[in-house]
């Protein structure tokens, strides 16, 4: 499948590639399809990725794993919620934070209150809003991710 992004050009994405949100994302639930984009260029551990939606081109996500973030996180959610990505193991399920980059990229945080999970094996996908009151919606982050990649 090609897609057409705003920030990375035309790209060939496998079908199996293709995650589906059967209820969108939050503040994009017309949006449905997504694939997770990275830069193997770099050589670099997959830090920054994006979910680029496969039909909207200039909806593109940048998206972290929190557990590269901190060294835990685990979000309380009830378990009615992820019946929707279909018979999963623990090990078949990608967590994903969403980041907001502002101008001033110092003041970057994540989303650790509505984490993204992802089925790898069915390729459905989720957007929860976890229940745990002490991860918030807007986490710094900048220090963490500078720190992570080496200081650049």
């Amino acid at each position: 499948m090609l897609i057409e992004s705003k920030f990375f050009g035309n790209i060939e994405v496998a079908d199996d590639k293709i995650i589906h949100f059967e209820t969108g994302l939050v503040g994009f639930e017309d949006y449905k399809d997504y694939t997770i984009l990275f830069d193997t260029e770099k050589g670099e551990e997959r830090s920054i990725m994006w979910l680029q939606c496969t039909t909207k081109k200039d909806l593109a996500l940048p998206v972290v794993d929190p557990l590269f973030l901190t060294g835990e996180y685990n979000p309380v959610v009830e378990d009615e919620l992820l019946k929707s990505l279909g018979g999963f193991k623990e090990e078949d399920l990608l967590l994903l934070v969403t980041l907001t980059v502002p101008s001033d990229i110092t003041q970057m945080t994540a989303n650790y209150k509505a984490p993204i999970v992802i089925n790898s094996s069915t390729l459905k996908g989720i957007q929860i809003i976890c229940e745990n009151e002490e991860y918030k919606v807007k986490h710094p982050v900048y220090d963490i991710i500078k720190a992570r990649k080496g200081g650049e």
